[in-house]
């Protein structure tokens, strides 16, 4: 089959997402991947592409303009499948992809389709309660990979980039202005994570969890009540109505683990919670627990992780 993988840049960067996207397509077919902007996309060809795309007329990923992109590039190369990443730019443009192709769309996909019964997608339902096997008919297929569901392989060499003009139209929307989050790993992308709650007392007592933070190398983030009484900004929030992620390790300090909570951190491929209560809901959904006070037991973690990386 052949394959056109999206792959979004920010800053002339390329995100990990980008890098699982066409890993995992190089499992269903031969890839093209596309991207845009002023961006060194050569090593996308490390990830299993055999060809990448640039489009450098286009600075953001305005969504119109994404989708006429990533049409013109199906177009262009013949594709069968066209693989997203279900970030932020994958949710909007892959769902406009799949109408302008008369495409089935599948989203939220944790595995490699398989085609012995027809072409099938196994994908996250319920907030990660549950599976659903979803099956393609159409000649044109659609696939939104969920992040970090699908390890990035290296598997081949840098590859020629071939710079495309297509005619994307103009810009249905105008951007006025761009509010970041600052620098770190925006948290969709992060491998650890260590969050807290209303059980930290206050804003001023953050900096235990940020010195952890620090020692692992992890992102920071935390419950809703945090947010909405502003001790954290709202980037950091993660549950149903926040991100939902799925790091290779979630660290919980003082979140009781309402369902709210659970249904955007579920997925953590291993989770550890930390409170004084030890019938808080949290602990049936950890993997590790510890009973004890965020105050005392976070420093001490963070020394023991500084003493470890010292002697290691």
């Amino acid at each position: 089959m052949s394959v056109i993988v999206f792959v979004e840049s920010k800053n002339g960067n390329i995100s990990k997402a980008g890098f699982e996207a066409v890993s995992y397509g190089s499992q269903i077919g031969d890839v093209t991947a596309v991207t845009f902007g002023d961006v060194d996309a050569s090593v996308l060809g490390e990830y299993g592409a055999k060809k990448v795309l640039v489009h450098k007329g286009l600075a953001t990923a305005n969504d119109q303009q994404a989708t006429r992109l990533v049409v013109a590039a199906v177009e262009q190369v013949g594709a069968d499948v066209v693989v997203f990443s279900q970030d932020q730019t994958g949710k909007t443009v892959g769902p406009r992809v799949a109408a302008a192709l008369n495409a089935g769309h599948a989203s939220g996909a944790i595995a490699v389709p398989t085609t012995d019964a027809g072409f099938v997608v196994k994908t996250n339902v319920f907030s990660g309660k549950a599976f659903a096997f979803v099956k393609i008919n159409s000649d044109k297929k659609v696939i939104s990979l969920l992040p970090n569901s699908f390890s990035p392989v290296k598997e081949g060499s840098a590859v020629a980039v071939e710079e495309v003009s297509y005619d994307l139209g103009a810009a249905g929307i105008t951007v006025k202005e761009v509010k970041t989050q600052g620098g770190g790993i925006p948290l969709p992308e992060a491998e650890l994570v260590v969050s807290a709650g209303r059980g930290l007392k206050g804003p001023e007592n953050w900096g235990i969890v940020e010195d952890l933070a620090e020692a692992l190398g992890a992102t920071t983030a935390c419950s809703r009540p945090v947010a909405d009484i502003g001790w954290r900004p709202h980037h950091e929030h993660v549950g149903q109505t926040g991100l939902a992620i799925r790091p290779n390790l979630y660290i919980a300090a003082g979140i009781s683990g309402a369902i709210q909570h659970l249904a955007g951190v579920n997925g953590s491929k291993t989770i550890v919670v930390i409170n004084t209560d030890s019938e808080a809901p949290f602990f049936k959904a950890a993997d590790y627990g510890v009973i004890g006070d965020a105050f005392e037991v976070l420093p001490r973690l963070t020394e023991a992780i500084k003493k470890f990386k010292a002697a290691n």
